[in-house]
């Protein structure tokens, strides 16, 4: 079964108790209003709840890959979005040298520089390019504002620009359960 063609609460909530998650009612009715909606759901409690295990849950019942971000205090978007392959774009410009610059223009270079091959995905990168897929932001209340305000953005168009390598958009917005203690 897939989250577009879930009919309702009680059909998520059968399929979480399958894989041993036991939501009530009302986690249900939000979990399933999330789902048809395209909307993050933010989840809080006391640590040991099970916010992170509804996640997980939902990963198994949807057969979907879990990607988890760990906030923090003072993590930032380059931590949870992505970062270049420095050393592989090294070896790239060590190779193109060593070639006599295989007829390639110093623009025609520096864009090489910048294909998809040497960028490093991470979480919410991750999410967007491998969606369908769960992405569990763990511990949002750690962040600072500015990260908050970043994942805002991000979450409201499942979309992120890179200045280097373009916009990357997921073709399946991700489901995204957020927690906070």
């Amino acid at each position: 079964m897939t989250k577009t063609s879930l009919l309702s609460a009680a059909a998520l909530q059968d399929m979480l108790a399958a894989t041993g998650y036991l939501a009530d009612d009302g986690l249900a009715t939000i979990g399933y209003l999330a789902l048809a909606m395209e909307r993050p759901l933010l989840l809080e409690g006391e640590p040991g709840t099970g916010k992170t295990a509804l996640a997980e849950s939902l990963a198994e019942a949807f057969s979907l890959p879990l990607i988890r971000l760990q906030c923090y205090e003072g993590i930032d978007a380059s931590q949870a979005l992505y970062d270049w392959d420095f050393t592989a774009q090294i070896l790239h410009l060590r190779s193109v040298e060593a070639g006599g610059g295989s007829g390639l223009s110093t623009a025609e270079l520096e864009s090489s520089l910048y294909d998809k091959r040497f960028l490093l995905a991470r979480p919410i990168l991750k999410a967007l390019q491998e969606s369908p897929a769960v992405l569990l932001i763990d511990e949002i209340d750690r962040a600072d504002d500015e990260f908050e305000a970043f994942l805002l953005e991000v979450l409201s168009t499942y979309q992120v620009s890179i200045p280097e390598f373009g916009t990357v958009k997921a073709d399946t917005p991700p489901i995204v359960v957020l927690t906070s203690n």
